[in-house]
């Protein structure tokens, strides 16, 4: 059975839409794209370390035309252009013959039946990146294994979010956590069963 770890940039208010460059998703007037760019520094690379093990790229189509537009045209020695235009890229999407990228599968269809059975198989660790919309499916159909966040001290008040309404109830523990000196937090996170509650309710009998 394959993992499925799903990893973003967000805001402290949960925001994830585009992370790296102002142009790149505008969508609904968002007018702050890189934003995680001043923030980023060398101390947040180890936590990149997903991307040493074999994996395969699990994205929506609208990030997946993002990247395609951009990491087959990056230089031959950059480390993580090289390594997406090798893996497999399974897509959600009701456009599978305009899949020009190398390597790139279309899941079409009941999208996450696809996915649960693409988890059934063998193969490699499953790895979102940024996609909301297939995000917030497989949240809402408790196929996520593993979160992998890195929260920006920054709040953008609009955008494309993390979680939405949908999100199916459960309870994660949190793996590992560093904090960079530009105060981004990055922790991991592992599902960890249903949701479980309590009271600080005073005891009524004493």
């Amino acid at each position: 059975m394959r993992k499925l770890v799903a990893a973003a940039f967000v805001s402290l208010d949960g925001v994830m839409q585009a992370p790296g460059a102002p142009d790149e998703d505008a969508a609904q007037g968002f007018a702050f794209g890189g934003w995680t760019v001043p923030h980023w520094d060398e101390a947040l690379t180890p936590f990149m370390d997903v991307f040493s093990q074999p994996f395969d790229l699990l994205l929506g189509r609208r990030t997946y035309d993002i990247f395609a537009a951009h990491w087959p045209r990056t230089p031959d020695d950059d480390p993580i252009g090289a390594l997406f235009n090798r893996v497999t890229k399974y897509v959600a999407t009701s456009s599978p013959d305009t899949l020009a990228w190398a390597n790139s599968r279309a899941i079409a269809g009941d999208i996450p039946a696809g996915i649960a059975a693409l988890k059934q198989g063998d193969g490699p660790v499953l790895l979102t990146q940024g996609s909301a919309v297939l995000l917030h499916a497989l949240l809402a159909h408790d196929l996520v294994d593993e979160l992998r966040l890195m929260v920006f001290p920054v709040l953008l008040g609009c955008g494309k979010r993390w979680f939405d309404d949908t999100s199916r109830a459960g309870a994660f523990a949190l793996e590992t956590s560093a904090t960079s000196a530009t105060g981004v937090v990055s922790s991991v996170y592992r599902r960890d069963g249903p949701v479980t509650t309590g009271s600080f309710a005073l005891d009524p009998s004493r």
